[in-house]
């Protein structure tokens, strides 16, 4: 849409300040922004601001806080919720941390980084590696996600069984508030408690409290040597006692253990042309286990061929392939990433995002499948996901044929279905996705009284307008 809902002395000042490059108004230009991965938000937005600083960043929030107009921080628009798209109202401006994408420095000493917000998942791991290190964190759209954006909502990943969410990665954050003044909490300590833990608020807000624009990361050892395997299993109970055979053996070299349904890699093999089953046959459920070690000798080989091979013995597993080759792993890899795009190529879905205590996951999966397939005949029960950490993407396709739109139609049915048996097991609707605008309506009944009042609180304190990207974590009333 053009800018006409900016006050023209507004228009002519950030332009002034970003530039053309940095201020976009044009429909065409900021079309791509106004709508999410999913394609199920279609927003309108006055402008799309895209500043290149921090200082430039703080400029531009002060006069979008001066003239009260909402802001939507965004970065590499991968959410799954909602939570970086615009409403359709046109008043809000998008600010797109697209063109910070700086790397400031890597620290050998203090195993840290410091990035820019802008910088992609994948750009920051890459950066790493050259430098004989790792960023640990790993997810499936890390090519276009961004560290603001990651940060933002605590994005977990497969390596969150080792090495944590993103919570436990950052170290030190700076951030744009609300009015327009900069938050600067870029510190390299492991120790520091002089007060409130601010930066921890800010990760996980959702940019509801500000827009962070740079952080400080742990990162650890290369990995000198890694070991992966894909497994057959008959379900997820045996997924599970897969995990705990390797955990039982050496809980410190599992780096990543997923878990994949029978259903959503048919999916995989069918829909994406580079991700066929490198098994004999398929598997009513999968495994995806992966060793790490920085250091450089044959044990990894030794524990993963051992715990397989009793696992094998025992039924346990009926088949498994380890990588021989990096190459060989990505592949491996490309399988379990490839998920959610299958899932997309098959029409519509409705994700359920969710955690439960590790025992819980196979009762959980089994109650939640017949809770749907009761709802709605012929869906396709697709669950995938970190299973060493409880984390587990109940995803439900739609029947073959059926109407896209009459499916998603029923997607607060089957979310409330499987949220329903997620609190019977003590879970989270939420584990690692976030609230966005898609799940908003959930907060009362899970997050309500006191969280729910205290989180306003903070909202209200730091954001008295409710100028930051309003309209999610909160339900509207």
């Amino acid at each position: 849409m053009s800018d006409a809902s900016l006050p023209p002395a507004l228009h002519d000042a950030l332009l002034t300040l970003l530039g053309p490059a940095g201020f976009l108004t044009d429909a065409t230009d900021t079309a791509s922004f106004c709508t999410d991965w999913r394609l199920l938000y279609h927003g309108r937005c006055a402008a799309v601001l895209r500043p290149a600083t921090t200082e430039d960043c703080a400029k531009a929030v002060a006069l979008c806080a001066q003239y009260d107009v909402p802001m939507v921080p965004q970065g590499g628009n991968t959410s799954m919720v909602g939570g970086a798209t615009p409403d359709e109202s046109g008043k809000a401006v998008v600010i797109s941390t697209t063109r910070m994408t700086r790397i400031l420095s890597i620290d050998h000493a203090d195993l840290t980084m410091t990035v820019e917000a802008g910088v992609t998942l994948k750009a920051a791991q890459d950066a790493a590696w050259a430098e004989d290190l790792m960023l640990p964190l790993s997810i499936s759209s890390e090519g276009s996600a961004d560290i603001g954006g990651i940060l933002a909502t605590n994005a977990g990943g497969n390596n969150t069984v080792r090495y944590g969410n993103a919570r436990e990665l950052a170290l030190g954050l700076e951030a744009v508030l609300p009015d327009g003044s900069v938050l600067n909490l870029l510190r390299k300590l492991r120790k520091d408690n002089t007060g409130y833990a601010l930066r921890q608020l800010l990760v996980g807000s959702e940019g509801t409290l500000g827009l962070i624009t740079t952080a400080v990361l742990q990162l650890q050892p290369r990995p000198r040597s890694r070991e992966t395997a894909l497994c057959a299993v008959a379900d997820a109970k045996s997924a599970l006692a897969l995990f705990a055979a390797f955990r039982k053996q050496d809980p410190a070299a599992i780096q990543a253990f997923e878990y994949m349904s029978g259903t959503s890699m048919a999916l995989v093999n069918t829909l994406i042309e580079s991700c066929p089953l490198p098994l004999s046959e398929p598997a009513p459920a999968y495994a995806l286990v992966e060793l790490g070690s920085p250091r450089e000798d044959e044990s990894l080989r030794t524990l993963m061929e051992d715990v397989l091979g009793q696992a094998l013995e025992e039924g346990l597993v009926t088949d498994a392939v380890l990588a021989e080759s990096e190459t060989q792993r990505q592949n491996i890899w490309m399988i379990r990433e490839e998920h959610a795009e299958a899932q997309k190529r098959a029409g519509a879905s409705v994700k359920n995002d969710v955690s439960v205590p590790l025992a819980a996951i196979p009762d959980f999966i089994e109650e939640a499948t017949k809770a749907c397939e009761s709802l709605v005949p012929g869906i396709r029960v697709a669950p995938f996901g970190h299973i060493g950490d409880g984390n587990i993407h109940f995803n439900l396709v739609q029947p073959e044929g059926a109407d896209p739109a009459a499916f998603l139609a029923q997607d607060h049915a089957l979310m409330d279905a499987v949220a329903e048996i997620v609190r019977k097991f003590g879970g989270s609707f939420s584990a690692e996705h976030g609230v966005g605008q898609l799940k908003t309506y959930m907060m009362p009944s899970w997050r309500g009284g006191a969280e729910l009042e205290t989180m306003r609180k903070i909202k209200n304190a730091l954001d008295p307008k409710n100028l930051m990207n309003p309209g999610k974590i909160f339900p509207s009333h």
